[in-house]
């Protein structure tokens, strides 16, 4: 069975944007560095966004690499879907989507992507697990990544932290109210501006 890991870039403080879903500095590391990342989705979109494409330090380029290499699924939540317009049907890595959504995908988008809408986390895990085999299902933290969390179906916690403090804003964590335990963290990558970080979830 696939691996469900829970991940975002994060500032010190625990937040992945501020109260405007604006990332900031969060994402600079992604684009300052020296070694070309190609994600899964082909070249036709640009996820930098800059047009030169996604480029970390060699510090950060294999664990980057290999992580994206891993995954099958994304799993994301309708607000990040609406706010990057899905990456226009070329996720940054993986074949597959699956949006947790109580609106169903805009008519007429993207047909040929494979992107599932589903209204449940749990039945959103289910459909991302089929489609990714024996890969790993990657779950875009906050909202979405903390009720699939407290819903006990993360197997691991991954984190890139940046060194800025936001002071407020979207959690890492969404709305999660309650304990949950990890184990002790088995990456720690210190990388160029962001410090790499994974943790199992504590069983």
């Amino acid at each position: 069975m696939s691996t469900v890991i829970m991940h975002s870039v994060m500032s010190v403080d625990g937040f992945i944007a501020d109260e405007n879903d604006e990332v900031g500095t969060l994402h600079e590391w992604y684009f300052d560095g020296d070694v070309p990342i190609g994600g899964g989705g082909g070249e036709e979109y640009d996820h930098s966004g800059t047009g030169g494409g996604i480029r970390v330090s060699k510090a950060s380029a294999e664990y980057v690499r290999s992580t994206w290499e891993k995954i099958g699924t994304i799993v994301m939540g309708r607000t990040l879907f609406d706010l990057v317009n899905g990456w226009e049907g070329r996720p940054p890595a993986g074949d597959h989507v699956v949006v947790v959504s109580h609106r169903p995908k805009p008519e007429g988008w993207h047909p040929e992507a494979s992107y599932h809408f589903v209204d449940d986390v749990t039945a959103a895990i289910g459909k991302a697990r089929e489609l990714a085999g024996d890969r790993t299902v990657a779950v875009n933290a906050g909202d979405v990544g903390g009720q699939i969390l407290a819903a006990g179906l993360v197997d691991e916690v991954a984190m890139d932290v940046v060194p800025v403090v936001f002071g407020s804003g979207k959690r890492f964590f969404g709305g999660v109210d309650r304990q949950h335990l990890l184990e002790d963290p088995h990456v720690v990558i210190q990388g160029e501006r962001v410090l790499h970080l994974r943790y199992k979830v504590r069983r």
